[in-house]
């Protein structure tokens, strides 16, 4: 009950729509990366917004470059992702407004127990992705133009790689069915913590690097802008972004997955920059 007061109150401030439960419009359009969904993070925190503001959530969860896509298109009300470079060139392109940093956790780079590439132990990702090539071990990639495969392309790129070939995989689907797949066919790929914990005892990979400040995973939330889109929820957008970045969803967020697997899934960051994280989080230690 304390939870809906406290989220009660955020969102009566931010709709501004009299009295909360009872918004103007209370259809809502979240476009999200696949990790938020796959964690169990959203089955955690949209019900509890939802009961406190009134306004009922369709969630659509994709990799981040399709979401912001979808509010490039006007076809969501509010973002939230994980791919800092598409987001910034949403914004500068006038798609979304209002960016906030809500949380980050980081990058593993997982693979079969017995590690054909002989990449366990290494603190540099763009190494192992050379020894991955190099033995021409297979590799699956989530494809999908997601803030998880951005990264991944980063990290061959610094490896001077173009990866291909039979050994590489692109998945062309979420995070949970990549770690899926890659664990049928005993293969490497990239994933975040959060989605990686999620399915660990459904998976036989297991983490080889990690540790890597490139391997940092900051998540925004942004609100689709309504000048360009006038016939978009920003009301409600506004509150949801709100609500994120409340203490009370931020210290929810900061204990989320501690009771089950001993550690943070996500790391709260409501009120920083992304300077302050990359200065603070120099070597990315896990998020315990």
């Amino acid at each position: 009950m304390r939870w809906a007061v406290a989220f009660f109150l955020v969102v009566l401030v931010a709709t501004q729509e009299g009295l909360a439960g009872t918004p103007a419009r209370p259809d809502l359009v979240l476009a999200t990366t696949t990790s938020t969904q796959d964690s169990g993070l959203l089955d955690v925190l949209v019900p509890v917004f939802e009961e406190a503001s009134g306004y009922h959530v369709k969630t659509v969860a994709v990799g981040s470059g399709q979401a912001l896509a979808l509010a490039g298109r006007g076809e969501a009300d509010v973002v939230l992702s994980h791919a800092p470079e598409l987001e910034e060139k949403a914004a500068l392109d006038g798609a979304i407004v209002n960016r906030r940093l809500v949380m980050h956790n980081d990058f593993l780079l997982v693979g079969p127990p017995d590690d054909p590439a002989k990449v366990g132990g290494s603190k540099d990702a763009a190494e192992a992705c050379r020894r991955i090539a190099a033995a021409r071990a297979r590799f699956v990639s989530r494809g999908d133009n997601s803030g998880t495969h951005m990264v991944e392309r980063k990290l061959w790129k610094a490896a001077g790689i173009e990866p291909g070939g039979d050994a590489y995989i692109e998945a062309g689907q979420g995070m949970g069915a990549t770690l899926t797949i890659a664990s049928e066919k005993a293969a490497y790929t990239l994933t975040d913590r959060a989605t990686y914990l999620g399915f660990k005892s459904r998976i036989t990979l297991v983490p080889f690097v990690q540790g890597d400040v490139g391997l940092l995973n900051p998540y925004h939330v942004l609100e689709v802008n309504p000048t360009k889109f006038p016939r978009v929820n920003h009301g409600g957008a506004r509150a949801f972004a709100d609500f994120l970045v409340s203490p009370a969803a931020q210290d929810r967020i900061g204990s989320f997955g501690v009771a089950q697997y001993g550690e943070r899934l996500f790391v709260p960051d409501a009120g920083k920059r992304m300077e302050d994280l990359v200065s603070m989080k120099a070597g990315c230690p896990p998020p315990r």
